[in-house]
């Protein structure tokens, strides 16, 4: 996993020892926690990758929500902008990758589910889109 923004970088790759981590439960989490702080629920989400020890802070201040791994800050980006890039990484790891994990299994529910859930809290932060008569304005 792997981070990026403005203020620096937070990565699960090349340590010791191997922070890698079970992505499915992982990002399950992630999506479910950042659900939280999108909809108002929690002002901070501390995420630990499932099996490993790579993590992630988010807060939510005046500012927008700040980003930041154990070496140090990552980003600080708007709810909606946030919203979006993990929405955006999440739905290419599913169509990329999901159909590899067996439809018994169930982590393809809880993965499929938060998703899903996560991706109405996008387009809510998102705010309304402009229809066609303001658009053409």
């Amino acid at each position: 996993m792997s981070w990026q923004g403005e203020l620096g970088e937070a990565t699960s790759v090349g340590h010791a020892p191997d922070q890698g981590m079970m992505i499915w439960i992982s990002i399950t989490d992630l999506l479910d926690s950042l659900y939280g702080l999108l909809t108002g629920r929690c002002g901070n989400v501390s995420f630990i990758g499932a099996d490993c020890s790579f993590s992630l802070t988010f807060r939510a201040t005046k500012k927008g929500i700040s980003v930041r791994g154990r070496s140090g800050p990552v980003a600080r980006v708007g709810p909606a902008e946030l919203a979006a890039a993990v929405l955006s990484a999440a739905e290419e790891l599913a169509s990329r990758h999901l159909s590899a994990v067996p439809l018994r299994d169930g982590v393809t529910h809880d993965y499929r589910s938060a998703l899903d859930r996560f991706r109405l809290a996008a387009l809510e932060v998102a705010g309304p889109r402009p229809t066609p008569t303001e658009r053409q304005r």
